[in-house]
């Protein structure tokens, strides 16, 4: 059987707040109109003739009278808003608690630990973005030799490190340590290396980034595709936020252009099973640097993306394009956005135009994948493959 699931999450990339998002400090954020609104509105035709604009007003996106995609969006069921938790609810596993964050830096109990095991004490050790902490204190590092911990309102463990005094593989070695410490009640969603070069004033994050997330605390879609034989392609850093569970090929990349090469060659080459790709450049290079008008760029690039990959779509595939949570890059926080996340499901051989209303949770996707698959599911969500499966189509 040829057919695929292919799922493009643009990191961050949210369509307004929900209800609770006052719990999270995240009031009027919305990723999407608000960035349309700072650079005067998006162009991104392809985007609009799927039914971006049919989800709610979005500037210079206008409604489809005929969308060639079935839209609409999706709540976040999980308590937070970190890329782990809403990779996994995608993919119908909803994290009921919280995952710890530490708004006033780690405690003793975690850092020293840490410190003893490395060899090295750190510098830092509070929340902070990530480009302001290498400015503050990268002097200091290259002097010492210490490397620069730090977290934001995400559950993440950072470490920071010039290439030229820590090489990239023990940056790597540092971050399994601290990964396999941080268990229990200090299990922070991912343990993230934060490799940067050049001098002093000049300093600049590489794309060496690797996460090291928990694995997912039950069992995935992809989990359940694996072990029934289908092959299950991860792009970007999908393989990082599972663990590596649940893939059974993993490809990493340096940005979203890359992503989207490697995206377009696995097309050629899986004609059957699940193709996942993140698109982190979003969150990572624009939203937590508060820059709406590269934001909006990068928007724009992917939209015209979008021509090639609808002309390698096959008749018996699933394609989704959605978020993992939000980052409003106009806001004043420089964090995450607790928000609803944009669906647009298409495909050659499905219906067209149907409006999926807002669904209660991200897990409907992996509902969907799995009825479509055929698997048990996880128990989470509800599909809403029966609104868009051509009638005479079987799962």
């Amino acid at each position: 059987m040829s057919k695929r699931f292919i799922l493009i999450v643009l990191d961050s990339v949210g369509i307004g707040e929900l209800p609770d998002a006052g719990r999270y400090g995240d009031t009027g954020s919305n990723t999407l109109v608000n960035t349309a609104r700072a650079v005067g509105g998006l162009q991104v035709p392809h985007l609009a003739e799927l039914g971006l604009g049919n989800i709610m007003p979005i500037p210079g996106v206008e409604p489809s009278p005929s969308p060639r995609g079935n839209y609409g969006k999706m709540a976040e069921r999980s308590a937070g808003k970190d890329s782990t938790s809403g990779h996994w609810e995608l993919m119908g596993l909803v994290t009921e608690r919280p995952l710890p964050a530490y708004p006033e830096g780690f405690p003793d109990e975690v850092i020293e630990p840490f410190e003893r095991a490395v060899g090295r004490k750190v510098l830092g050790n509070k929340a902070a973005s990530g480009t302001v902490i290498i400015e503050e204190l990268g002097q200091e590092h290259l002097r010492t030799g210490c490397p620069i911990v730090y977290t934001s309102a995400d559950s993440v463990f950072q470490i920071a490190a010039h290439i030229e005094i820590i090489p990239l593989e023990e940056l790597y070695r540092m971050c399994r340590i601290a990964r396999e410490q941080l268990q229990g009640k200090h299990g922070v969603g991912r343990v993230i290396a934060r490799p940067f070069a050049g001098p002093p004033g000049r300093f600049q994050r590489t794309s060496d980034r690797k996460d090291f997330s928990l694995p997912p605390q039950g069992e995935t879609v992809l989990d359940q595709l694996k072990e029934t034989g289908w092959p299950v392609v991860g792009i970007g850093k999908i393989e990082d936020l599972f663990a590596g569970r649940g893939l059974t090929k993993a490809i990493h990349t340096r940005n979203n252009a890359d992503g989207l090469v490697r995206l377009e060659e696995q097309m050629g080459l899986v004609d059957r099973g699940a193709l996942l790709i993140n698109l982190v450049d979003f969150d990572m290079l624009w939203g937590h640097r508060n820059d709406p008008q590269r934001y909006a760029r990068g928007l724009e690039e992917f939209d015209s993306a979008l021509e090639w990959f609808l002309d390698l779509l096959g008749p018996d595939d699933l394609a989704v394009i959605s978020a993992d949570h939000g980052n409003d890059p106009t806001t004043p926080s420089t964090d995450h956005s607790r928000e609803h996340v944009p669906l647009l499901a298409f495909g050659p051989g499905l219906r067209k135009g149907v409006n999926l209303g807002v669904r209660d949770s991200f897990a409907d996707l992996g509902a969907t994948v799995a009825e479509r698959f055929g698997l048990k599911g996880t128990g989470q969500g509800r599909s809403f493959w029966a609104e868009i499966s051509p009638a005479s189509q079987k799962a």
